[in-house]
């Protein structure tokens, strides 16, 4: 079994810095305050968009580049970032990664040009894709086996709950304060962990690690995912069956196959293939893609749903997500200790079950549900996804090698961002491609005017999102019956997406009943 070399008796056993450094609980706390940056980051700036493209004179793309430059550099550069506190050490990483987001977060903030944000928001996601997996690393070293369930469920629970609240927080900072304090929230509390992580955080490598660097194999990874994500990300502008949209993902293919080669020669290859040998590694990374499926490309047409269809603003469509991000509080802690006990194959299971019992339940949703309705699938959401969450992690980074623990987070965490973009991208098209099936007829039941076939695909691409044209002039009964057929079809391509999710979940189920408990060791193994 692989070992990590441990520093069991400090030299300073006595004072009150050596029960800080290394202690479980203080760093699960440190590492919670990094990570949550990331996730809020994820979601927090969408609310700022509309303020940047006022004050910057942005264009639509510009914009667009805001979110789409982050979730690149963060999805590519992942794997590889784990692949560096493994070879480093996850302490020196994860500070690293702090430091620099931080940074690059108020250089945002300074930044007078869009090409500046954008330039920022690449850095931001580089560094913020070396957290997560440090993070991981050092849980794993910090907390024995029989108490790590339950560390890693109320981490997931502040990533869960980070990304949710993004939305509240930004509209509250934009309304408020300004769209340049979204990103310099983030200094001090980089700040606050990165002097935490000095004082806290204990040096965590395998004595065994790799010592080199696959630099072909990262280029072809690299490439892959870039293709991958790019191609998902424009896949609805551009058209599923448009040459650049299969060019981007024939790319990948060929990127992925050449990767897969090489990394079967390579003397150390950035990731072995050996561990796809562990049929739970990979039942659950395929789980995790599925699972992100279900849950990020869902949860993309309910703030559409909150605020197009009941006018609400985004703090108030936060607020009504609370029971989700509650719910996730509430349980993460609970399945972990219930997978510490029973293992992670049932509670997954029930999970993913519960999440897709959830899908079928929003499918449901129309224009007069009341908050109570809506209230119980979320909380049902958030009952779901919370063991999933956290028994992914027990099945992924567990049957690792302790070497390449790093290595393993970075996969699961690209698994849960190649699954939110393949998610959105293609409950996307499918909400677009219904709303264009069933407008029309909607429309013409309606006994509205006719339109021109450039009109009705202006109507389509508006309602997709629940939003309804009304030309100026038009009478107050013209344009709620406008509304109200906008709103129809929006609701029909949403109930055909959340059914989709909801079968995803089903299918995440059946993986779920291939995965068990991590067969290498976890606990403390810290080199100092």
């Amino acid at each position: 079994m692989t070992q990590a070399v441990a520093d069991q008796t400090p030299k300073d056993v006595v004072t009150g810095r050596s029960r800080v450094r290394g202690h479980p609980w203080f760093t699960l706390l440190t590492v919670a305050i990094g990570v949550m940056m990331v996730a809020l980051d994820g979601t927090i700036v969408v609310v700022a968009n509309p303020a940047i493209q006022t004050d910057l004179k942005a264009s639509l793309a510009d914009v667009q580049w805001i979110t789409n430059g982050y979730l690149l550099s963060l999805a590519v550069f992942l794997i590889t970032a784990g692949k560096v506190g493994d070879r480093f050490g996850h302490r020196q990483t994860f500070m690293v990664g702090v430091t620099g987001f931080a940074l690059a977060s108020g250089a945002i903030g300074l930044s007078n040009g869009v090409s500046m944000v954008v330039t920022f928001r690449v850095l931001q996601g580089l560094f913020g894709a070396m957290l997560q997996p440090a993070a991981l690393g050092l849980l794993r070293a910090a907390f024995p086996a029989e108490r790590l369930n339950m560390a890693i469920g109320i981490w997931a629970a502040v990533i869960g709950t980070s990304t949710a609240a993004g939305p509240i927080v930004g509209g509250l900072l934009v309304e408020h304060v300004s769209w340049e304090s979204v990103f310099f929230i983030n200094v001090p509390v980089g700040a606050v962990a990165l002097v935490m992580g000095l004082v806290v955080l204990r040096d965590v490598r395998a004595e065994n690690a790799p010592r080199s660097f696959d630099i072909p194999g990262i280029g072809l990874l690299t490439g892959a995912m870039f293709c991958l994500i790019w191609g998902l990300i424009k896949a609805p502008e551009w058209g599923w069956s448009s040459g650049r949209t299969l060019l981007f993902l024939g790319l990948a293919v060929l990127g992925f196959l050449a990767f897969a080669i090489w990394e079967s020669r390579a003397r150390e290859p950035l990731l072995p293939l050996r561990l796809f040998r562990s049929a739970p590694l990979t039942a659950g990374t395929g789980l995790i893609v599925l699972m992100s499926f279900a849950m990020i490309g869902g949860i993309f047409f309910t703030t559409f749903y909150l605020q197009n269809v009941h006018g609400m603003g985004a703090v108030d469509s936060g607020v009504h997500l609370l029971p989700l991000t509650g719910m996730m509080i509430v349980s993460s802690p609970i399945a972990g200790a219930l997978i510490t006990k029973i293992g992670p194959r049932i509670p997954m299971l029930a999970g993913m079950l519960f999440t897709s019992t959830a899908m079928f339940g929003m499918t449901t949703l129309g224009t007069e549900t009341g908050t109570l309705p809506m209230s119980l699938w979320f909380a049902t959401l958030g009952l779901g996804l919370s063991p999933v969450m956290v028994g992914a992690t027990e099945v992924i980074v567990g049957n690792a090698p302790l070497e390449l623990s790093g290595v393993a987070a970075g996969l699961q965490a690209s698994a849960m961002q190649v699954g939110g973009s393949l998610g959105t991208a293609v409950l996307g098209a499918l909400m677009a491609a219904r709303v264009e099936n069933v407008l029309p007829d909607k429309w013409a039941d309606a006994g509205l005017p006719k339109t021109s076939p450039e009109q009705m695909d202006q109507l389509s691409e508006a309602a997709s999102v629940g939003k309804a044209v009304v030309p100026r002039g038009t009478s107050e009964q013209a344009a709620q019956t406008m509304t109200d057929v906008a709103h129809s079809s929006f609701l029909s391509g949403m109930e055909l997406s959340f059914l989709v999710a909801g079968v995803m979940g089903l299918g995440a189920a059946v993986l779920a009943l291939f995965t068990k408990r991590g067969s290498h060791q976890a606990g403390p193994s810290a080199h100092v």
